[in-house]
């Protein structure tokens, strides 16, 4: 039978024993039912699933014994990361969890010109926290033991411009310059961009030309920002990466 695996923001190592955050307590002992005794894997995104055993369960919290560690080798060979224009809502939820499936090992948001979603500093704090447990989340299903890092959200040419400069950067367009079968990737990480739901503005797509990205081409279609990225993820990754 297969173990609940459950993430948890916290140190775990063999041997010791740890009063488990509140939402993974609550996750394990009030929507899984788990009791004392029974067993689950832990893991904190660096690397290790973490074999536990539930000990005490009680109001002053759920009690777990780390009992096992085994490395887990699952991740992709081709570093991908995605730079993706600011969806609204589950739209954007949609895209990091399968994008975090499909083995990216880090996402960037960015505010476009065209980005449909206004937020101010306290909302957009409330939002990050928020896509970092959808990440957790599709980790925990996927059976990853590294969580892809997420950076704060950041203006198109300012994101942009952090990206290495020996990678890859792609970005979506039914007549861009380079196809799948011509396409060339670099050792150190290709970086997909994929703008909002209203697409690139002329500027953003200057100020990601600029900084040395270049037009993919899937296809003839125009496809929603939802689609867009995984796609291409998903294509990078048959051809260069999970075969």
């Amino acid at each position: 039978m297969r173990l609940t695996r459950c993430h948890v923001d916290a140190g775990l190592r063999v041997g010791t024993s740890l009063t488990l955050p509140d939402a993974a307590a609550n996750h394990l002992t009030r929507v899984l039912r788990l009791r004392e005794g029974d067993d689950c894997v832990l893991f904190n995104g660096d690397g290790h699933d973490y074999d536990a055993r539930l000990t005490a369960i009680s109001k002053r919290g759920v009690l777990a014994d780390i009992v096992g560690a085994r490395a887990i080798d699952n991740e992709s060979p081709l570093r991908i990361i995605l730079l993706q224009g600011i969806a609204r809502g589950e739209k954007m939820d949609l895209i990091l969890q399968k994008a975090t499936e499909l083995g990216v090992v880090a996402i960037v948001p960015v505010m476009a010109e065209r980005t449909e979603v206004k937020l101010d500093a306290e909302r957009m704090e409330k939002r990050v926290a928020h896509w970092r447990s959808v990440i957790a989340s599709a980790c925990e299903q996927s059976g990853r033991a590294s969580l892809p890092t997420l950076a704060a959200p950041a203006a198109v040419a300012d994101a942009a411009r952090t990206i290495d400069a020996d990678a890859t950067k792609l970005t979506l367009d039914p007549v861009g310059a380079v196809s799948l079968a011509t396409v060339q990737v670099a050792a150190s990480a290709v970086v997909v961009a994929i703008g909002p739901e209203g697409g690139w503005s002329p500027r953003d797509r200057d100020a990601l030309s600029a900084a040395g990205f270049i037009g993919l081409r899937l296809g003839p279609r125009i496809l929603r920002t939802e689609t867009a990225g995984l796609a291409a993820i998903a294509a990078l990754q048959s051809r260069f990466g999970d075969l």
